[in-house]
C-alpha cells in the first residue's frame, strides 16, 4: 500500500516538472547551449556576420572545445589552418599572435575566424552556403563548382556538392544554425 501510494505522488511530481521544462522557452538549449557568446557576440557585431553562424560552424568544427587541433593542423574553435590565420591577420591587420594562442585562446579564434567569414560572405555576394562551403573546402574550390555549373551555390542543392565531406559540413553547419535560430529569440 505505501508503494503505491508514493507513485501516486511522485508521478504527478514527475509530470509537473517534465510539463515545467517543456513549457519553459529554452528548454532546447540545453540540448543546444551556445557557449562563448559574448566573445561570438563581439566578433561578429564587429565584422557585421551573423553570430548563429559563427555559433554553427563552432559547434560542427569542435563542439565548443577549446584547444583542438586536427589531424591536417586546424587550430582552435573555428579550426583555422596555420597559413589562413597567418594570412588573415595580416590583411584584418591585427596584432600578430603566435600561433599557439590561436589554438589556446577562444576569444583570438573567434575573431579571426569571423573576420574570414566575412571575407568569404562579401566574396560569395552574401550567400551563406557557399560561405559555409568555401569555409570548409576553401573558396577557390567553390568558386569553381559554380564557374564550372557543378553546383550553384544554393542550400537546396547540396546535393551537388562535389565533396562527400563539404557536402556533409554544409548540411550539419544548416542543420545547427537553423536549430539556434528557432531555439533563441535573440543572440
Amino acid at each position: 500500500m505505501k508503494v503505491l501510494r508514493k507513485k501516486r505522488i511522485l508521478l504527478p511530481v514527475f509530470v509537473a516538472i517534465v510539463l515545467l521544462l517543456f513549457l519553459s522557452t529554452n528548454w532546447m538549449s540545453w540540448f543546444y547551449p551556445i557557449h562563448y557568446k559574448e566573445e561570438i557576440r563581439q566578433s561578429a557585431e564587429k565584422y557585421e556576420v551573423d553570430p548563429f553562424l559563427v555559433a554553427s560552424i563552432i559547434r560542427v568544427e569542435t563542439n565548443y572545445k577549446v584547444s583542438k587541433e586536427s589531424r591536417r593542423g586546424a587550430l582552435g574553435l573555428m579550426q583555422l589552418m596555420p597559413d589562413t590565420a597567418e594570412w588573415i591577420m595580416e590583411s584584418a591587420k591585427l596584432p600578430r599572435v603566435p600561433l599557439d594562442n590561436i589554438k589556446h585562446e577562444p576569444e583570438m579564434n573567434i575573431e579571426l575566424g569571423t573576420w574570414y567569414l566575412r571575407k568569404l560572405s562579401k566574396q560569395f555576394g552574401g550567400n551563406q552556403t557557399a560561405v559555409i562551403a568555401a569555409y570548409n573546402a576553401g573558396p577557390g574550390n567553390v568558386d569553381g563548382w559554380i564557374k564550372r555549373g557543378i553546383w550553384d551555390g544554393q542550400s537546396g542543392t547540396v546535393k551537388n556538392i562535389p565533396i562527400g565531406e563539404t557536402r556533409h559540413y554544409v548540411q550539419r553547419v544548416i542543420y545547427y544554425y537553423n536549430q539556434y535560430r528557432d531555439i533563441y529569440d535573440e543572440f
